[in-house]
């Protein structure tokens, strides 16, 4: 069985750790990519990642695009929603049936 988790601020991935995830506060980018790959290494099948985080961690998240696990989730944090994560659904949905839904 895979294991599911949240990496970005405490005050954003918190309230994650109520429904069993387990949760990695992250701040710094490069901190953010070591904890990514060790996660995907440890039978990580879901990572929940805060928007702001994973946009300085985009290399990072490339190299498991094209993996069939783990899935990596951008999520809006306590300080707003970028965008990041709209868009990754899109690309997602834009991939699987072969066009753009959303517009």
């Amino acid at each position: 069985m895979y294991k599911i988790a949240a990496m970005g601020d405490k005050d954003s991935i918190y309230g994650f750790a109520s429904l069993g995830v387990s949760i990695f506060p992250v701040t710094d980018p490069v901190e953010g990519s070591h904890v990514l790959r060790r996660l995907a290494e440890n039978g990580y099948g879901v990572i929940y990642i805060t928007e702001q985080l994973a946009a300085g961690m985009q290399d990072e998240i490339e190299r498991y695009a094209s993996r069939p696990l783990p899935s990596i989730v951008p999520v809006p944090g306590v300080r707003g929603n970028t965008g990041l994560g709209l868009e990754s659904v899109s690309r997602f949905v834009e991939k699987a049936v072969g066009s753009d839904i959303l517009s």
